[in-house]
């Protein structure tokens, strides 16, 4: 022996100094340098070197306490085994262990070393059941190292014990801890439209340990075709991300047809975000989703409703530092971009510049608390530079796109104070300076050629300046209505705060000019170089107004339903009540803004979320749908004419009362959908081993496999309903009313089903439906997807294994909607 054995065993160990055997029985452990054995009974012949380990038998004949070999990272489970000391080799029978996500089991495996293993009738499968798995891969003779790779013999597929025709004559598995690179494999589909097909299938390079790239591709037998690059990257207490790039070409028809067609559209989307402890003065992150406006619409490749049903895309990328100076000053860079997939118009700013220094208290002493008008004077500094561009799907990132790019930098100086008046009332006033800064302004003037008036861009520095000024008071109204302790509602509390706002900002007309609107030498038409500026431009009128805002809260006090519980319970009866208008004081007529009503509420835990609003006119109006200066009570109506309104209800619920069972879509919220599955749930064709239903399944379902029947089934549902109504000119019609209805259940511990389907009752007619089945098979997942009717009509089935090391073992058929390219 090299090393001292270390030993033990619970009920004894028996010494035979004739034969030179150690016999340990009971929970036999014995240690020798790396090598750990554990096992009903161990056999030490240390004439010969070895040890000798299997299972013992209980009281009713069953055999327990499996040998555990372990040596280094490896660990082997047998029935029995045989072990060398001195030469390392050893005999397993029915060994057991598991490498990645392979669990393997062999009739007998032959250890030559540390790193090499000899397998007979080896069993391959990712069940977690190792000895009942429901599919598995019998090799006849295999070779074993540990950690690096398996190569094998003739192998065939085995299904609950029933040999396929799956089978290779040799193979090589890779077996490694880390990242390694390979193909993927495709899948084989076909399409009405554009022939047969391979999809997803590519390269997979495992770059590093801090990133990797996947490049995929679609090709179908019409000339379609689809590129996609994914990769992920991420350092540790530093960084993370990931980015996407999809194109696609897309070929409609045949030649020579009428309707053949051909496109191009892309998706690119990045996101990247900065741990905050790397750095806590500096910020960068990233958010970005743009791409064709079409994109969505007409994917070969992903099906994602929620997104085709979106009418927008957005992006940002910023970066923000934190100067910890006196003032402190912070400084944001950031690129934003808008795109409506409707109109195909595209709003970016390339870049936003903004600066902004903290607040400066010039009568303040250095210690102590502010008070009084003088104490809490206060000014800051502002700064805001845009590149704005406003464009089209079709000139995007063209020369045209820059040429017609507007810049302007903003200054703000705001100069404010607070005080109190008699204790209750909070009174504030603010000094606003204004000054704004272009490159470029407009001249109009009259084109006898065109006969018309044109605008011509002045390149050139130019400014305006403007100041306003702004004061309010408000104060806080605390009511109670009591109705007993012994009343189920004990109480009810209203709060009010109301504020009055008075603003003023005068005329800056010196900063406009006139121009001879029709050739015949009149300059009486006004204008201001300024108009069309990213910033705006000065004002001619002046503004004087006052504002009125009324907001109220509404909470109740009732017996709590525990007896034990000694205080009352608070339930929020109304979260908001608010009424705002505005009165101007320079108008001529129609001083009066309408009335603006809004509030909201939750209910039922907290769970149902309700929201309301309406604008009410105190003026009424002619024949022709004009405001006119007449109360709308003087003529023949009630006090407010309501114009418009409209009320919105969320209510999420699930048999999981009291815990969060929110269903996250991810993807289909960043492709620009809802993060619920109100609109079906994302389809992504490239990875279809992901769960339709988002589910984090933490195996607590997985001694409940036979169990057909639950007493509680797991469920959830989701809500959402609005109404909006319009009378702005008499026509008193509903002009939306539609509910949507988003259901998921387990009808046994395996079976998943869900819908998301809706009514609109203007149009009278079903919204978006998809329906959705899923079936956990343990180490295989199926699922089915369909929507029945509409332009998204489309099924899929999918079943394959879940371990990514055996996910190119699949069944994917689907029939994607034929659509034409829009």
């Amino acid at each position: 022996m090299e090393s001292k054995i270390k030993r033990k065993a619970v009920d004894y160990e028996k010494f035979d100094q004739k034969k030179k055997l150690i016999t340990l029985y009971n929970k036999a452990e014995v240690y020798y340098q790396d090598i750990e054995l554990k096992s009903g009974i161990i056999v030490i012949d240390y004439d010969k070197s070895e040890v000798y380990a299997g299972r013992i038998k209980d009281s009713t004949g069953a055999y327990i306490q499996r040998p555990v070999f372990k040596q280094g990272n490896n660990i082997v489970e047998p029935d029995s085994i045989r072990f060398n000391f001195k030469t390392k080799k050893a005999l397993v029978w029915n060994s057991r262990t598991n490498q990645s996500e392979f669990y393997i089991k062999a009739e007998v495996t032959k250890r030559e070393n540390d790193s090499v293993y000899f397998m007979k009738g080896a069993r391959f499968t990712t069940s977690k059941d190792i000895d009942d798995p429901e599919y598995y891969f019998l090799a006849r003779k295999v070779k074993f190292v540990p950690g690096k790779k398996v190569v094998v013999g003739f192998t065939n597929m085995y299904i609950a014990d029933v040999p396929t025709p799956l089978a290779l004559p040799f193979a090589f598995f890779p077996m490694s801890e880390t990242s390694r690179s390979g193909l993927i494999i495709p899948s084989y589909n076909d399409s009405n439209t554009r022939g047969f097909s391979l999809q997803n299938g590519g390269y997979y390079f495992a770059l590093s340990d801090n990133y990797d790239l996947a490049v995929l591709g679609d090709y179908y037998t019409n000339g379609s075709y689809g590129i996609r690059f994914e990769s992920s990257y991420a350092k540790k207490y530093k960084f993370q991300g990931n980015i996407n790039v999809r194109f696609e070409n897309l070929i409609n028809s045949e030649r020579g047809y009428p309707d053949y067609s051909r496109t191009n559209i892309y998706n690119i989307q990045w996101t990247h975000a900065k741990d905050a402890k790397s750095n806590p003065n500096s910020r960068f992150s990233a958010s970005v989703n743009l791409g064709s406006s079409k994109y969505y619409v007409n994917s070969i490749n992903q099906v994602n409703v929620g997104s085709r049903l979106n009418n927008s895309l957005s992006s940002s990328i910023s970066y923000s530092k934190t100067f910890n100076s006196v003032p402190q000053v912070n400084l944001t860079l950031a690129a934003t971009h808008s795109q409506n997939t409707n109109t195909e118009e595209i709003n970016m700013t390339l870049p936003t510049l903004q600066l902004s220094v903290d607040r400066l208290f010039p009568f303040a002493p250095k210690d102590g608390v502010k008070k009084g008008f003088f104490k809490n004077i206060n000014f800051q500094y502002n700064l805001r530079g845009e590149n704005r561009i406003t464009t089209t799907d079709s000139l995007f990132f063209k020369a045209e796109m820059f040429r017609d790019a507007k810049a302007g930098l903003q200054h703000t100086i705001p100069l404010s104070t607070n005080f109190k008046i008699a204790k209750h009332f909070s009174a504030t006033t603010t000094l606003n300076y204004n000054e704004v800064w272009y490159m470029k302004t407009i001249r109009k003037q009259y084109n006898p050629t065109l006969n018309r008036v044109v605008d011509t861009e002045i390149n050139g520095f130019d400014a305006f300046r403007t100041y306003s000024f702004s004061a309010g008071l408000g104060t806080t109204i605390y009511g109670m209505f009591n109705f007993g302790e012994k009343k189920k509602i004990q109480a009810i509390r209203h709060v009010m705060r109301p504020n009055i706002s008075y603003s003023y900002t005068p005329s800056f007309e010196r900063y406009y000019d006139t121009y001879d609107s029709d050739g015949t030498g009149q300059m009486i038409k006004e204008y201001t170089r300024f108009d069309g500026g990213i910033f705006g431009a000065p004002g001619k009128n002046m503004s004087n107004n006052i504002g009125i805002n009324l907001s109220n809260t509404f909470e109740a006090k009732v017996t709590d339903k525990d007896s034990t519980k000694t205080e009352p319970k608070k339930i929020m009866l109304l979260n908001n009540l608010n009424f705002s208008t505005n009165y101007d004081i320079t108008a001529d007529s129609l001083k009066w803004s309408p009335v603006r009503l809004s509030g909201g509420t939750q209910l039922f835990k907290q769970k149902m979320n309700v929201n309301f609003a309406a604008t009410l006119d105190p003026y009424a109006i002619n024949n022709s749908g004009q405001r006119i200066n007449t109360w709308n009570i003087d003529n023949g109506g009630s006090i407010f004419r309501m114009t418009s309104a409209n009320m919105t209800l969320n209510y999420s619920f699930s048999s999981k009362d009291g815990e969060n069972q929110e269903r996250k879509n991810k993807q289909g919220e960043r492709n620009g959908g809802r993060e619920d599955d109100l609109f079906g749930t994302n389809t992504d064709l490239s990875d279809r081993r992901e769960s339709q239903f988002t589910d984090d399944d933490d195996g607590s379902q997985e001694d409940a496999v036979s169990e057909f029947f639950k007493y509680k089934l797991p469920w959830d549902m989701t809500l959402a309903y609005s109404l909006t109504y319009s009378n702005n000119n008499r026509e008193k019609k509903i002009t939306g009313n539609s509910l949507m209805v988003s259901m998921n259940t387990d009808l046994t511990p395996k079976w998943k089903v869900g819908v998301s389907t809706g009514y609109d009752f203007v149009n009278k007619g079903v919204t978006f439906t998809q329906f959705r089945f899923e079936r956990d098979l343990l180490s295989w997942r199926m699922d089915f997807n369909w929507v029945p009717f509409g332009d998204n009509a489309y099924w899929g089935f999918f079943i394959g294994i879940k371990a990514g090391v055996l996910s190119d073992i699949k069944y994917d058929r689907r029939n994607q909607p034929d659509r034409a390219i829009r």
